[in-house]
């Protein structure tokens, strides 16, 4: 099994952005020397005193010179957002900067009313699903300068390396976002950690209108990953007591605190006590939106969920309250996986 991280680079208590964004440089460096597959950030906006990762084009092209050869992408650049075109300018300068390693993640989401008007973003469209699938086409046939001659885009061009066009991914959270990448033949990678229920009918609806693409890098087959949040400690016990954080965290957010998160002591007593491990077997029908486990535990738990939805690789999110517990988790997650680190 492949693994890969995605960082929303947190504010740490008392911090800044610039210590955020210190702490997610460190945690690519060390997915880079541990042996994952890529390492993705995160776009979020309204919410920078607790979540710098507001910006990934920025954030990325800073990545792309602290580290050497993972592959560094967005999970997700937010497209309802943007002008197709920019985001392919974006994409093509940050792979003239890293070139050949550079993943093009491309979602959509609302953020608060306040956000989208600051962004200019029109809240409601007549046919959502149609705009989005559009735009991500677009993007890439201006990736991919596979726009016809006679096209009013056909004599634009995007700075690009001369090493392998950023990869597509089409990121999601519903069966609409796993529909639009199979219909245009795309990788897909789910958000379970946002709605772990539909992981599984999601790649059920991507494999089943998945069509052979007829766009630029396009695929003959279907190809997935699942991102989870997951926290891994020397004991299940252990692990557990991390997961709190992640556990009120999301207590939080349904009572409306978006994007707060407390320390481990603080998580425990709003949860009103440290929660159990997690099962090192889940039932069929189980999927928590988040896990934990010592070493072996989450390795085993991770490759249940992967083979669950059918896919070779997982990206591992997680809520944590100290950095270095998160590093420490990604390396002993690493470890119980076997990653070839450099």
């Amino acid at each position: 099994m492949d693994l890969s991280l995605v960082d929303l680079s947190p504010v740490p208590e008392g911090g800044t952005a610039t210590d955020a964004y210190a702490n997610t440089v460190t945690a690519a460096k060390q997915a880079e020397q541990l042996g994952y597959s890529r390492f993705w950030v995160a776009e979020h906006h309204g919410m920078a005193d607790t979540l710098a990762g507001t910006t990934p084009e920025v954030l990325l092209g800073h990545l792309a010179a602290e580290t050497d050869a993972i592959r560094l992408g967005s999970g997700a650049v937010l497209l309802n957002h943007y002008s197709p075109f920019k985001v392919a300018e974006q994409f093509g300068a940050l792979d003239a900067l890293a070139p050949g390693r550079i993943d093009a993640g491309l979602g959509r989401a609302n953020g608060s009313p306040a956000s989208d008007r600051a962004l200019g973003t029109e809240r409601h469209v007549e046919n959502p699903d149609e705009d989005h699938a559009e735009k991500v086409e677009a993007v890439i046939n201006h990736l991919y300068d596979d726009y016809p001659a006679d096209h009013p885009y056909g004599d634009l061009s995007i700075p690009r390396s001369d090493a392998a066009e950023p990869v597509p991914w089409v990121l999601g959270s519903s069966t609409s976002s796993a529909a639009i990448a199979g219909e245009l033949g795309l990788r897909f990678c789910f958000a379970a950690f946002i709605r772990p229920s539909f992981a599984v009918p999601a790649f059920e609806a991507y494999r089943e209108r998945f069509e052979s693409s007829r766009l630029a890098d396009g695929l003959d087959e279907p190809e997935g990953m699942v991102a989870i949040n997951a926290v891994c400690a020397e004991t299940d016990e252990g692990a557990a007591r991390q997961r709190a954080v992640a556990e009120a965290s999301y207590q939080r957010m349904a009572r409306g605190e978006v994007g707060t998160r407390p320390s481990v002591g603080e998580a425990i007593d709003e949860l009103g006590g440290v929660p159990d491990p997690t099962p090192a077997t889940l039932d069929a029908d189980e999927w928590p939106r988040a896990i934990s486990g010592s070493p072996e535990t989450l390795a085993d738990l991770l490759e249940q969920l992967a083979d669950r939805v059918g896919v070779d690789e997982v990206m591992v999110q997680n809520v944590v309250a100290d950095h270095d517990d998160a590093l420490r988790s990604h390396e002993l997650l690493a470890d119980a996986v076997g990653l070839a680190g450099r």
